[in-house]
């Protein structure tokens, strides 16, 4: 078995998923406009690796309780169009050449599987491993987590839950890719036979040069024509 594991902030895609499905709730009338600049301190101390994954969804996902699942459901549909034209070329050009590689591909990240999924549906990913949201008696998003959030050492711990529920381990793993911008995975880029950088931050890159990792760039202009490097 050949795995390729991407996230999504700042990897697949060059900006925030939550930042960008944030203003498009505002713009639903979903959210208050001041719902955005306390999102974005969260965004800034998830940056620093400081914090909380939990308090963070239940500020997030926990917002949209009001909401029911199906009207939740229709504005990620109409979120799509949005996501479409904002994902480069090249991360699909990525996403391509594992897939016709024969690799099992699988997008493993700390955003809300709702989100993520409208997300691995334009990207092409079948598989998704991502925080999953609770739901309260009535069916909504209550904005506790169901498990560990997908994030630093637990990333981990979902892909080994991935792969046990196929019967099979890491030592099934003929070879893995692991594609990220943040020093937060780090337990998983160590756990992989090919660690791979994305546009990563200071931390992550000066980790990577110590230990020779591969450092790609995606472009972070929207439908960039630039193409990755060629698989190894």
């Amino acid at each position: 078995m050949r795995l390729a594991l991407f996230d999504l902030d700042h990897t697949l895609i060059p900006f925030d998923s939550g930042t960008v499905f944030t203003r498009h709730l505002i713009a639903c009338g979903a959210l208050d406009a001041n719902f955005e600049p306390r999102y974005l301190e969260y965004c800034r101390r998830y940056a620093e690796g400081r914090v909380d994954m939990v308090e963070m969804h239940r500020f997030t996902v926990g917002a949209l309780a009001v909401h029911p699942p199906a009207r939740l459901e229709r504005w990620l549909c109409e979120f799509e169009p949005v996501i479409a034209s904002l994902v480069p070329d090249a991360s699909h050009e990525l996403v391509r050449a594992h897939r016709q590689a024969g690799d099992a591909c699988v997008l493993v990240t700390a955003t809300t599987r709702f989100v993520a999924q409208a997300f691995a549906r334009v990207l092409g990913l079948d598989e998704v491993l991502a925080t999953e949201p609770a739901v309260d008696a009535r069916g909504h998003y209550s904005g506790e987590v169901v498990g560990e959030p997908c994030f630093r050492e637990h990333k981990r711990t979902h892909v080994e839950g991935w792969l046990a529920r196929r019967g099979a381990t890491w030592h099934d793993v003929e070879r893995c890719w692991f594609y990220s911008d943040s020093i937060n995975d780090l337990p998983l880029l160590s756990a992989v036979s090919d660690p791979v950088v994305v546009n990563p931050d200071p931390l992550l890159e000066a980790h990577a040069r110590e230990r020779g990792w591969p450092i790609r760039r995606i472009s972070r202009s929207a439908g960039a024509s630039t193409r990755c490097d060629a698989l190894p």
